[in-house]
């Protein structure tokens, strides 16, 4: 369904151009966010016309309803897609030199951004006709080491979070009707998460030309994954875990 209204977190990334540019030439209205002016309004020259770049913090919950407001100033009525991009890697040695510090960049980053976002943003997602929530997880929290615990932690309280707000549409569309465990046929909602390894862009193949990135998905396929969302049924997607490392 072209026309869609869609916003992509963490846009000033690789993987937030590409999939800004993907969405746009799908003929979706693109809403692009960083932290940065000068950054998320580079990235959107970047990925191209109808793409609009917007200012937020998004680990400020107050920050979002202002950001909620301000697209309303724009003219737009309701949110249909929250693509969240909002990255970030904190390593160690092991279990006991898991810092403070990186726990905290990391939870602010993967977690409250995903919780701000998700329940400003909840109502307009559940009230579309194709609502859409997606975030990047790892294959890391499957198999989680003791050198990124509070990567893998983080990241698997946010791919909790994502799954809870995926039963809050199943529930919302149930339409009355008994608690199953099967998704109803007239789901118009889904949130998923996005399982990658890694991410790799042009730059990064240029800067390391001697590497094969092994199991890495390229920023491209990433975008279209995110298309494909919004041409999929939301029955099949909702609560699901895509993974996309190679």
């Amino acid at each position: 369904m072209p026309g869609l209204t869609i916003l992509v977190t963490g846009g000033s990334s690789a993987s937030g151009i590409a999939t800004a540019r993907a969405l746009g030439a799908a003929g979706h209205k693109v809403f692009t966010v960083g932290s940065d002016d000068a950054r998320i309004k580079a990235a959107a020259d970047d990925a191209g016309s109808g793409v609009t770049p917007m200012v937020c913090d998004l680990a400020s919950y107050d920050a979002v309803r202002e950001l909620a407001r301000a697209l309303t100033g724009r003219g737009v009525d309701r949110v249909d897609g929250v693509i969240h991009l909002v990255g970030g890697w904190r390593g160690a040695k092991g279990i006991e030199d898991q810092s403070d510090e990186d726990w905290d960049a990391m939870e602010r980053g993967a977690i409250t951004t995903l919780r701000n976002v998700s329940r400003v943003f909840y109502s307009q997602l559940e009230a579309s006709p194709q609502g859409r929530l997606a975030m990047i997880s790892s294959t890391a929290v499957s198999s989680p080491t003791a050198a990124a615990a509070s990567y893998a932690a983080s990241k698997a309280a946010a791919e909790a979070w994502t799954l809870a707000v995926a039963d809050g549409f199943r529930r919302a569309q149930a339409d009355g009707r008994a608690e199953t465990q099967h998704q109803p046929q007239d789901l118009h909602s889904a949130a998923v998460v996005f399982v990658v390894k890694a991410l790799v862009d042009p730059a990064m193949r240029a800067a390391h030309p001697e590497r094969r990135f092994p199991g890495y998905t390229d920023v491209e396929d990433l975008a279209a994954a995110v298309v494909g969302l919004f041409e999929e049924p939301a029955a099949n997607l909702n609560g699901q875990r895509i993974l996309l490392a190679k």
